[in-house]
């Protein structure tokens, strides 16, 4: 054994010097950004970096994927706080980007790598690392970027090949943020919880039609989110734009997908992504969060030149504001919600303005192949639209926050507790039952689930409303109390409304699920028995008959109509098992 020991060491020390002298460009960059490295690219890079500059770069594992890979982030930094620990201490702004969270939409690994080299060796951004840490993670999706092929991205211009959108498991991870099922996900979100970033960067590149524009910029909190952080979001993203603007850039501030996606003269509509994608999930944590959307249609260099300019002009704001912003989140962290109106989702209205697009010409007519009309553009025509923009975003559903928090019986504790502490969410096991408790209860008056599944789920929708009751509720249940820096979140999660709530994700469809049932000819029976002797009743049901033509024309509705009334009925039926409490558990 201490023959093999000494024989891998001796391997290694071997390959220090040649790892030392190893080129830190990517095969992107040398192929003229034709090509993309695979994976093990992204591996050797990680370690050549931080064996290159000791002083100021970490290459770490963070998590295994499904299929046996290493997770790598590098911490960049040259302020000396290259752990969690050391920039809490310090008060160091931590900014995260991630590349490849959709493996084919690379454009975020090769342009990180370059602008990576450049900022270390003083090109770029110069002083910015001795003010922040930059936790870079290459490719998000690793087991998808080892999908590799040449028309992974159909509707993308280069590279020649490039990983597949989704992981090995066929998780979307930019739909996984709220529910948190894949593996990647919860190794993510503890990089989150460790480092708490107070800006995360997600690098993309669209799909789309046709037009000059060449990426676009989306930032929240700003139309949503906690009142005085949208200022800084408006600030990051104003000053991103304007630095594209300088470097030859046509940013937009909204993603560029019509109304209709086929017909540009229907225009846009801007909004608030829900948590199920990375830019609607960090203004929960009350943390800045940037979408970067280069346009697929550009070329993979031009693609790769603008994200550079982008991780660059981010790099040097949250150098020259992070400490600024940081304590805007910090007091946001402070902020009581605990009765008041949060808002569950948002909308654009219907005011819309018109704005000058830079985009082609083109024609709409009937297609020979499908039969529907079809969009062709003339690239060699510039033209400016003029197309309605909706962006006058304001909230869809707005729910008081509960006083005290919310309370979720032991028989759903283990499924709910695993997500409250992959998100970091503070919560509490209760150690003795409350016996008849005063709490607030959901019971659904109407139900939906969707036709199909969504990321292995099937979706359900709700109506229904908080009233008080009393309730016992066991030992083993757990507390989640709203007071708390994530009490946004809480409620994403857990207000069964709310757009990515874990209810609204089907791990509650069972107790939407009628399971007992009383025959026919007992339901008569019991019919019969209560017309005689409940003479209210009575005259309920025969209005009903009169009032009603569905009603008296279906047996089933007819006798259920006694069957509710009876104490044989289910009385957790559609009763959604997670409670609210105005006060704190004793």
């Amino acid at each position: 054994m201490r023959s093999t020991l000494a024989c891998t060491l001796a391997a290694l020390l071997a390959a220090l010097p040649a790892l030392a002298a190893a080129p830190l460009s990517t095969q992107a960059e040398r192929s003229g950004f034709a090509k993309t490295g695979r994976y093990d690219e992204t591996v050797a890079l990680c370690a050549a970096f931080a064996q290159r500059h000791p002083d100021a770069v970490r290459c770490v594992d963070f998590g295994t994927t499904p299929e046996g890979r290493p997770m790598k982030a590098l911490v960049v930094s040259r302020s000396g706080a290259l752990t969690p620990a050391a920039a809490r201490e310090r008060g160091i702004p931590v900014v995260l980007m991630q590349g490849g969270i959709h493996a084919g939409e690379i454009d975020g690994k090769d342009a990180g790598f370059l602008a990576l080299r450049q900022v270390l060796e003083g090109e770029a951004a110069p002083g910015a690392l001795e003010r922040l840490v930059w936790v870079f993670v290459p490719v998000f999706n690793v087991d998808g970027h080892e999908r590799f092929g040449a028309w992974n991205r159909p509707n993308q211009r280069g590279p020649e090949e490039m990983g597949w959108r989704t992981t090995a498991q066929n998780y979307n991870l930019n739909r996984d943020y709220a529910k948190a099922d894949s593996p990647e996900m919860r190794a993510m979100l503890a990089l989150v919880e460790a480092w708490d970033p107070i800006a995360t960067i997600d690098l993309h590149a669209t799909n789309g039609a046709q037009f000059e524009h060449d990426i676009s910029i989306q930032v929240e909190p700003l139309h949503g989110g906690d009142e005085r952080l949208r200022e800084a979001g408006l600030a990051l993203r104003t000053r991103t734009m304007a630095d594209l603007a300088a470097q030859g850039s046509l940013p937009l501030p909204f993603y560029p997908s019509f109304a209709d996606y086929q017909d540009p003269a229907t225009g846009f509509e801007d909004g608030v992504a829900p948590p199920r994608f990375s830019h609607g999930y960090f203004l929960l944590r009350n943390r800045l969060a940037m979408l970067v959307e280069t346009h697929s249609w550009k070329e993979y260099p031009v693609r790769v030149r603008i994200t550079r300019n982008t991780i660059v002009s981010v790099l040097g704001q949250v150098a020259r504001h992070g400490r600024e912003w940081m304590a805007v989140a910090q007091a946001a962290d402070a902020r009581e919600l605990a009765g008041t109106p949060v808002a569950l989702d948002y909308h654009a209205t219907a005011r819309s303005r018109t704005i000058d697009f830079r985009g082609y010409a083109y024609t709409r007519t009937p297609s020979e192949v499908s039969g529907a009309p079809m969009t062709r553009y003339d690239p060699a025509t510039p033209q400016v639209w003029k197309v309605p923009l909706r962006d006058e975003i304001v909230p869809r559903t707005l729910v008081d926050a509960p006083r005290g928090g919310y309370l979720v019986p032991a028989a759903f504790a283990a499924q709910v507790g695993e997500r409250l502490r992959a998100h970091g969410i503070v919560h509490a096991t209760l150690a003795a039952a409350l016996p008849e408790a005063d709490v607030e209860t959901f019971r659904a008056t109407g139900k939906q689930l969707a036709a199909g599944s969504v990321e292995g789920h099937q979706r359900l929708t709700v109506e229904g409303g908080w009233s008080q009751e009393r309730r016992d509720v066991p030992a083993g249940s757990l507390f989640v109390p709203i007071a708390q820096p994530k009490a946004r979140l809480v409620m994403a999660l857990l207000e069964p409304q709310a757009p990515d709530s874990l209810l609204q994700w089907g791990l509650f469809n069972n107790a939407f699920e009628r399971k007992e049932y009383m025959e026919a000819y007992v339901a008569e029976a019991v019919a019969r028995e209560m017309l005689a002797a409940e003479p209210a009743l009575k005259a309920e049901f025969e209005r009903r008959l009169r009032e009603d033509s569905d009603f008296a024309g279906d047996p089933a509705a007819r006798l259920e109509f006694f069957h509710r009334r009876h104490p044989s009925w289910d009385e957790r039926l559609d009763l959604y098992p997670v409670l609210r409490t105005q006060r704190l558990p004793r």
